[in-house]
């Protein structure tokens, strides 16, 4: 269960992009709470991605702040505590590797490059692996996975950290729905075990009986800060009301290794 008197694990403050000049996000604050499963929801071109790029450093701010765990962003040094997990992008990267050396790449936030792996490492990756429903596929070669298995390959890689922050960038973007699924059980777990996780998505699918707090975002502003909604809401067919940032959440239910931003 949440639990709403949590530490703040984000704090954000008048965060404001500008791209080529052009303003994407404009004024946004957002507080995320350790133990939430908060989902960034909006149409596309709504800023949702532009913002949780803006949250884990990985876009400039323009104007306003970011803190994580209570430092700021610019002075953050304790990466392995955040797990990214990129929008879109193949687990294969052309480089032939297992299931398992993908997942295991997931522990150089933790232990460096230059040290070997040992127990701590191993059995970080066997949980990883078994979260995301892999353990089967731990030896086969990652291109062989369909594009569903290797998002679940990609998560398994940001645990395997064992962050304690998740941020989810439309992990179900092209994604079959037995996948969609299977990612929401690997979800489903890590919230029963208190993990933070903020995903970004289009539509929910599968994971709207997951989520605690619904933030909508709509031409670079946060429009909608509260209890889940209705998919009508989020797409414009009914207009959710203004942004409430001093609301009760409702109960419910490393940036080295971080890709670059899209």
């Amino acid at each position: 269960m949440l639990n709403v008197t949590g530490h703040p694990v984000v704090e954000a403050r008048g965060v404001t992009v500008a791209i080529g000049g052009r303003p994407v996000l404009r004024g946004n604050d957002l507080t995320v709470r350790e133990g939430e499963f908060v989902a960034l929801l909006g149409a596309n071109g709504s800023g949702k991605s532009t913002l949780v790029r803006a949250l884990t450093g990985l876009r400039p701010l323009t104007q306003g702040s970011v803190h994580l765990f209570g430092v700021a962003l610019a002075d953050f040094r304790d990466r392995a505590r955040i797990g990214f997990v990129p929008q879109r992008a193949s687990a294969a990267g052309g480089v032939p590797a297992s299931v398992r050396e993908v997942v295991a790449s997931g522990r150089l936030s933790r232990r460096g490059l230059l040290r070997l792996p040992g127990r701590a490492d191993r059995r970080a990756i066997d949980e990883a692996l078994a979260v995301v429903g892999l353990t089967d596929r731990a030896g086969d070669g990652i291109s062989t996975l369909s594009g569903g298995q290797q998002q679940r390959a990609l998560i398994a890689r940001a645990l395997a950290g064992e962050p304690d922050l998740l941020f989810l960038d439309e992990p179900t973007a092209g994604v079959d729905l037995p996948n969609q699924r299977a990612l929401a059980g690997s979800l489903e777990v890590l919230s029963e075990r208190g993990a933070t996780v903020v995903l970004v998505a289009h539509e929910l699918g599968p994971m709207a009986r997951l989520v605690d707090r619904a933030v909508v975002m709509r031409d670079g502003r946060i429009e909608y800060d509260g209890p889940p909604i209705s998919e009508d809401a989020v797409h414009g067919h009914h207009h959710p009301s203004p942004a409430r940032h001093d609301h009760v959440p409702h109960v419910g239910s490393p940036f080295d290794s971080l890709e670059g931003g899209r």
